[in-house]
């Protein structure tokens, strides 16, 4: 699993699918380290309108235009290090249990294993970190891993592993004291998690 923002696509993708895949590995890579000076440039330039993720877009960009790398990490570190523990602890078996390493972290595990992804050996964090789980749904939409990659399988992971909390942690991060810069990458999250969910509840 990478940390780049760019998803590779092995097949052919439609554009919804592939803007779809490049959210996740957004959110992943955002969750995942603090954001470098060429991806705040980057984000610097998002475009927005009036519906949740625009505004939330809109608003990611305008802070990335004025924020410091150096800042962005104290912020990141705030959140999810901090001295023994950040202020929000991303881990789906934090979230539906209360502690870590729990039985999601099993479940996705298993999952994994019948679908044939690895993680790569230099990734310390359990699999269940939520940036973790979003760059393995960009690599499932893109067909990126050898499972299959139609819309059921990406349906059953976001069912399993994502719906049942993705929703109130982003709300979390957009709530969350130390939170400047990942608010509305908070908002951005929310936003997006609810349009997938939707959009998986109509197949």
């Amino acid at each position: 699993m990478s940390n780049t923002a760019e998803v590779q696509c092995p097949r052919s993708v439609s554009n919804e699918d592939r803007a779809r895949a490049q959210m996740y590995q957004l959110l992943g890579t955002l969750l995942g380290n603090p954001p470098s000076r060429e991806l705040l440039n980057g984000l610097a330039a998002l475009q927005g309108d009036d519906t949740p993720l625009g505004s939330a877009s809109r608003s990611l960009a305008a802070l990335a235009e004025r924020t410091a790398p150096g800042d962005a990490e104290r912020e990141f570190n705030n959140l999810f290090v901090g001295l023994g523990r950040g202020e929000l602890l991303p881990y789906a078996s934090y979230y539906l249990t209360g502690f870590l390493n729990e039985k999601p972290l099993a479940e996705l595990r298993s999952d994994l294993m019948a679908r044939g992804i690895q993680a790569n050996d230099d990734v310390k964090e359990p699999e269940d970190h939520m940036g973790t789980l979003c760059e393995i749904m960009a690599g499932i939409i893109t067909g990126e891993f050898p499972c299959d990659s139609e819309l059921p399988s990406q349906k059953a992971f976001f069912d399993a592993h994502l719906a049942k909390w993705a929703a109130l942690f982003f709300t979390d991060l957009e709530k969350a004291q130390a939170a400047v810069f990942y608010a509305p990458v908070g908002s951005l999250g929310r936003a997006f998690m609810a349009i997938e969910a939707d959009a998986f509840a109509i197949q």
